[in-house]
């Protein structure tokens, strides 16, 4: 879990650094990163590439492509270690929307934990001068898409092998990456070709590297981990882009975190 943690910190942090190509482009080389693993792994064992609930399947590549390209568009205006922060919202909206969609119940301590977060979220757009509100509201999209996410996932459940609902995450990334970067493109140079399809190299290993802590220890146990990427994040980004944090914003940051790992603690239990 810490190997993903640091995998996907080098991938706000290089979302960051490239900003300026735009969250399109950014999009098409995520993807295109990506594709080359998850491509491989199906040919190689000849597992069906179009898999068994289509429409599912390509509406989760839609909302997942959605969230991605909000948040890509978010850190331009937001500092990274805020916009990975608050992205992170993701799953309470997952909840009420499965309380909807899915019929699932939720305990009234839950909806605790979840004030709890929000009043983190507050703390965050309050306190913190550099909070962009247009940037506040894309990354908000982002967690709300990414909810959406969750919620598909959950209902294709096991009839579709999680690397071909990757692969067709990737695929629609490429096609709508391809096609909105086609009105804003920005030709990279030299070195800048290399760090934009690195993107896809670390997003699939932290990916990878999730999957398996999920597999080898019960999740309750190290979940929590997982959020350890808000404070590499955070970290890095003020040594590489002088990113400056409140005090009360780092409070809210501290909120948002603990009430989600309550929230998962209290769901395991």
């Amino acid at each position: 879990m810490l190997l993903s943690a640091v995998c996907f910190t080098a991938m706000n942090l290089l979302v960051k650094y490239l900003a300026h190509f735009g969250g399109a482009q950014l999009v098409l080389f995520r993807a295109f990163g990506s594709l080359f693993f998850t491509m491989s792994y199906l040919l190689w064992h000849k597992i069906p590439i179009f898999g068994n609930q289509k429409k599912l399947l390509v509406y989760r590549g839609l909302a997942g492509v959605t969230s991605m390209g909000l948040f890509f568009m978010s850190v331009h205006y937001l500092p990274i270690g805020s916009a990975v922060s608050l992205r992170y919202l993701s799953p309470i909206f997952a909840t009420i929307l499965a309380v909807f969609f899915l019929r699932e119940r939720v305990k009234s301590i839950q909806w605790l934990f979840f004030l709890m977060a929000f009043t983190g979220v507050l703390m965050i757009k309050g306190f913190d001068p550099n909070i962009d509100s247009f940037g506040f509201l894309l990354v908000l999209g982002s967690a709300v898409f990414s909810g959406v996410v969750y919620v598909l996932i959950n209902k294709i459940g096991q009839k579709d092998h999680p690397v071909v609902i990757v692969n067709y995450f990737m695929w629609i990334s490429i096609v709508v990456g391809g096609v909105l970067s086609i009105f804003n493109w920005t030709t990279p140079m030299g070195a800048e070709w290399g760090l934009l399809l690195s993107l896809g190299v670390f997003g699939y290993f932290g990916q990878l590297f999730m999957t398996k802590a999920f597999q080898s220890q019960a999740t309750n146990k190290i979940v929590s981990l997982k959020y350890v990427e808000v404070i590499f994040t955070m970290i890095a980004g003020v040594f590489w882009f002088s990113d400056a944090y409140p005090f009360f914003s780092l409070v809210g940051t501290l909120l948002v975190i603990t009430g989600l790992i309550l929230n998962i603690w209290y769901r395991s239990r």
